[in-house]
């Protein structure tokens, strides 16, 4: 190819980048209003100012765009593809702006969600579809887990925020106490405890219990060790390196019973009860708390976390 073939084919770079998006978005209104002087009314500018910025874009791109005459404008063929071209790149520049704008708002964006129990109900579940709900254009990322992984994650700034029962303190994060749940015994329909509506501490003396290694399995052991303070009231444990939905299919085979939450709820397994957990005062529960980085400047995270205070509010000191 001769050096001539190869300048002609060349992009004019210096014409290129003398065209700006008012000449294209003056262009698109003229064409639309077919007429300068409608188009400069609309855009509240001089007829003169439209008509050279229209002069000015032809020459750029080498074309007319308009057949001019008394009864206004019409766009030629050149003028019509580079016109098509034109509406696409204002589309997107607009679309740009829009998007940035919600990002910069928390109205749009990523946060990741991690968590340690089951989403198939209680008050996470309603958080998260809440939260969709209010901001659709947030993509959500929920990211179940063991605690230490999950810890590591959020320190690693892989996730935004953290939701698991009890204290997961570590420096640079900030914390905030949300709800409690209820915990439940897990045992097959047929076994005796299942006749009661009720179950105590001190009924799970003979029984065998079954715990994940996982979170929350290691809190729900140290809460069994608090309140049985002597080992002859204690259950037999065993202990999985299994998720939950193993640790059910263990107890419909009758291998034993074990403690869960009231978010296990929603997830129903064939032949397995639940029977509210109690001591001498009242149902026992567990503490659930949600923990970030002090760093973490996200927008879709301040929404997430003024959600949670809107639905979960610290109680004020003394009440």
């Amino acid at each position: 190819m001769s050096d001539q073939a190869k300048r002609e084919r060349k992009p004019d770079i210096t014409r290129a980048a003398a065209i700006d998006l008012q000449h294209l978005r003056f262009a698109v209104t003229a064409a639309d209003s077919g007429s300068l002087r409608r188009a400069a009314d609309l855009l509240c500018i001089r007829h003169s100012v439209l008509s050279r910025s229209i002069s000015q874009l032809e020459r750029h791109i080498g074309a007319s765009l308009f057949e001019r005459s008394t009864a206004g404008v019409k766009a030629t063929l050149a003028g019509k593809r580079v016109l098509r071209i034109a509406r696409t790149i204002l589309d997107q520049v607009d679309t740009l702006v829009a998007t940035g704008a919600a990002n910069g708002r928390g109205e749009a964006g990523r946060i990741s969600v991690g968590f340690c129990t089951s989403i198939s109900a209680g008050n996470l579940r309603a958080t998260l579809l809440e939260f969709k709900r209010r901001f659709p254009q947030i993509e959500l990322t929920a990211v179940q887990g063991q605690r230490t992984h999950l810890m590591n994650e959020l320190r690693s700034g892989a996730l935004d925020v953290l939701v698991v029962t009890g204290e997961a303190r570590s420096s640079g994060n900030t914390s905030v106490k949300l709800w409690s749940e209820r915990i439940l015994v897990s045992l097959p329909e047929h076994h005796p405890l299942a006749a009661r509506d009720v179950i105590y501490w001190t009924d799970l003396r003979d029984e065998t219990l079954l715990l994940s290694h996982h979170d929350p399995g290691r809190e729900l052991e140290s809460l069994i060790l608090s309140k049985l303070l002597s080992s002859d009231d204690r259950p037999r444990i065993d202990r999985h390196d299994a998720n939950h939905g193993i640790i059910k299919s263990l107890i419909s085979m009758g291998l034993g019973i074990s403690l869960g939450m009231e978010s296990d709820l929603g997830a129903s397994f064939a032949g397995l009860v639940y029977r509210e957990l109690r001591d001498g005062t009242g149902a026992s529960r567990i503490d659930f708390s949600a923990h970030w980085r002090m760093d973490n400047e996200n927008p879709a995270l301040d929404r997430f976390l003024k959600l949670l205070g809107e639905r979960y509010p610290v109680p004020a000191s003394g009440k």
